[in-house]
C-alpha cells in the first residue's frame, strides 16, 4: 500500500469542473484530470485493504490497490501497464463509467471513497501525453480470421484483443466512422471524439480493418435506429469469407411509447437528436437537424441518456427543460449497511443535471397533445403512487385519482431505454433470442458466447441486454477469450 496512514490524512479530493456558466456554451469535454501530485495523494488514501471490493465490483475486474500504490510511489508506466492489463480503453471508462468500483471501495462503508476513476483518468492521460501507449501487433499471424459487426465498446475490445492474438480481424460499422454509441450516442462534452480516433489508428496499426457504412444482412433498420450504411454484405458472404463472426451490434432498439398523439412531428427517439448534434459537431452530414433552440423541452425517462439530452438541449439554448421519470423519487441517502457494496438505488445529479432543467418523478404519459397543425404541443399526464407489492415484494404502482394535468413542450424526447438488438440483423444470422430479444449466448462455460449458429459469437449488449460501457468492454474481452479457444481447439 501507498501510506499507511494515508487515508486518515487526506481527504477525497475531486476533479475540477469548468464553472457552469462556461461550459454551457460549448460542446467541449470541462472536467479537468488531476496533476501527477493531486493523483498521487489521492492515491495515498488507497488502504490495500485486503478485501478488495473494488477490484470485485468493477466488471473488468481492474487492480485498483496496484496501480493506486504505483502512482502514490510516482511509477506511472508501470502503473499504465497495470491499468491497461484490464482495461483496453481507460480513458472511456474514466470518463463515463458510473465508477462501480467506487461504490465497493471499504472507504465508502464509513466515508469517502477513493477517487478511483479520477487516478484511472490521470495515469492514461499521463500514459498518451509520454507516449507509453503504442500499437501492439502480434508477434506471429494466424490462419484464421475474425468478423466483428459492431464497432461500439465490446467490438472495439474484442477486436483489439483478436488483433493482438495474432487474427486477422475486420470489423464492420453500419454508421461512417467506428466507435457506436461511444461516437454517435455520447455527447462531445462527456467524450472528445478524437479520444476514439486515436484508438482507432492504434488498433489499425495493430492489423484490424474497419469497414465503415456497411450493413450485414439488411440494408434498412428499424425506426429508431441510426444508420449510414451505403452498402450491404449478405450474411452468407460473411460466414464463408470468416472463420468466425462476432455480433457486437448493441442494444438499439428504443423503448417507444404508444399513446395517443405519437405520430405528432416534434416527437423523436434520444437517439435520433443526440447524434445529430454529434454530427453537427465533427462537420459530418445528416438528414434532419433537430435542435431544442429555443424549444420547450420535455425529456421522458430519467436516466444516462435522458441526462446527455438535457445537456445537449440547454448548450443548444432551449428555453426551458423538463425531465420526468416513471419511478418514484430515489431518496436522498441510503443505509450502508443494508446494500454495500452493491450499487444503491439513491438520488445522482448528473453534471448535466447540475446545469439546469427541472427533474419531476411518478408521471406517466397518457397522451401528446396536438397543436392543431400537426405538431406537439404537450402531453397529457397523471401522477403515480408506488407501492411495494406485500405478495411478491415487488414495487407496483397505480395513478393517483384525478391528478391528472397538462406539460407544455414543442419538443419531446424518448429516453426511456433500449429494449433489444435490431431484429432484423438477429434474424437475418438465424440466431436465437432470448424472452427479451437479445442473442442468446450463455456467459460462462465451454460454450460462452455461443449462439445457435455455427460460428456466431455474441458479445456485449446485444447479448446481455443494455447496460455500461464498462460491461460491454469486458464482455468484447471474454469474448475474445472464448473465440480464440474456439479457433485453437478447431486447430487442434
Amino acid at each position: 500500500m501507498g501510506k499507511v496512514t494515508g487515508f486518515m490524512e487526506f481527504e477525497r479530493l475531486e476533479q475540477a469542473h469548468e464553472p457552469v456558466a462556461q461550459r454551457k456554451t460549448h460542446f467541449r469535454e470541462f472536467i479537468t484530470p488531476l496533476s501527477q501530485q493531486e493523483a498521487k495523494q489521492q492515491a495515498a488514501r488507497c488502504m490495500d485493504c485486503g478485501t478488495p471490493f473494488c477490484t470485485f465490483s468493477c466488471p473488468l475486474h481492474n487492480v485498483a490497490p496496484e496501480f493506486n500504490d504505483l502512482v502514490y510511489n510516482e511509477d506511472w508506466e508501470k502503473a499504465y501497464h497495470v491499468l491497461s492489463s484490464t482495461n483496453n480503453f481507460p480513458e472511456f471508462t474514466s470518463r463515463v463509467c458510473p465508477a462501480l468500483c467506487e461504490n465497493g471501495c471499504i472507504m465508502n462503508y464509513t466515508q469517502r471513497a477513493m477517487g478511483v476513476k479520477s487516478i484511472e483518468r490521470a495515469i492514461i492521460t499521463n500514459a498518451w501525453n509520454q507516449g507509453w501507449v503504442k500499437p501492439e501487433p502480434p508477434k506471429e499471424h494466424k490462419d484464421k480470421s475474425v468478423a466483428v459487426v459492431g464497432s461500439g465498446p465490446a467490438g472495439l475490445a474484442c477486436a483489439q484483443q483478436l488483433a493482438r492474438m495474432g487474427y486477422a480481424v475486420t470489423v464492420f460499422e453500419k454508421n461512417k466512422r467506428p466507435g457506436g454509441l461511444l461516437r454517435y450516442g455520447i455527447p462531445d462534452f462527456k467524450l472528445d471524439k478524437s479520444l476514439i480516433d486515436r484508438r482507432i489508428a492504434q488498433m489499425e496499426n495493430e492489423g484490424v480493418q474497419f469497414r465503415c457504412s456497411t450493413s450485414i444482412g439488411v440494408p434498412d433498420h428499424p425506426h429508431g435506429i441510426w444508420n449510414d450504411s451505403e452498402r450491404t454484405i449478405d450474411v452468407s458472404e460473411l460466414l464463408r469469407d470468416f472463420s468466425v463472426v462476432v455480433l457486437a451490434v448493441g442494444s438499439e432498439t428504443p423503448r417507444d411509447l404508444q399513446v395517443k398523439g405519437r405520430d405528432l412531428k416534434g416527437i423523436h427517439f434520444a437517439l435520433e437528436y443526440l447524434p445529430v448534434q454529434n454530427k453537427h459537431n465533427a462537420s459530418e452530414p445528416f438528414d434532419e437537424d433537430i435542435s431544442a433552440k429555443d424549444r420547450k423541452v420535455l425529456i421522458i425517462g430519467g436516466g444516462d441518456t435522458g441526462s446527455d439530452c438535457l445537456g445537449t438541449a440547454i448548450r443548444q439554448g432551449a428555453e426551458k427543460v423538463l425531465q420526468i421519470d416513471l419511478g418514484p423519487k430515489p431518496p436522498e441517502t441510503y443505509d450502508k449497511s443494508m446494500v454495500w457494496p452493491n450499487w444503491p438505488a439513491v438520488m445522482r445529479t448528473s453534471t448535466s443535471q447540475e446545469e439546469g432543467g427541472e427533474r419531476d418523478y411518478a408521471i406517466s404519459t397518457k397522451e401528446f397533445l396536438s397543436d392543431g397543425e400537426g405538431r406537439v404541443r404537450g402531453v397529457k399526464a397523471v401522477r403515480l403512487e408506488w407501492m411495494k407489492d406485500p405478495v411478491t415484494g415487488r414495487r407496483t404502482f397505480k395513478e393517483i385519482p384525478d391528478s391528472e394535468f397538462e406539460i407544455e413542450s414543442d419538443l419531446v424526447l424518448l429516453a426511456m431505454g433500449f429494449l433489444h438488438p435490431s431484429s432484423p440483423v438477429m434474424d437475418a444470422f438465424g440466431v436465437q433470442t432470448d424472452m427479451r430479444g437479445n442473442a442468446q449466448a450463455a456467459y460462462e462455460g465451454k460454450d460462452a458466447f455461443r449462439t445457435n449458429v455455427p460460428k456466431v459469437f455474441a458479445a456485449g449488449d446485444c447479448r446481455r441486454g443494455q447496460s455500461l460501457v464498462v460491461r460491454a468492454l469486458a464482455e468484447g474481452r471474454r469474448c475474445a477469450e472464448a473465440v480464440d479457444k474456439f479457433l485453437s481447439d478447431e486447430q487442434n
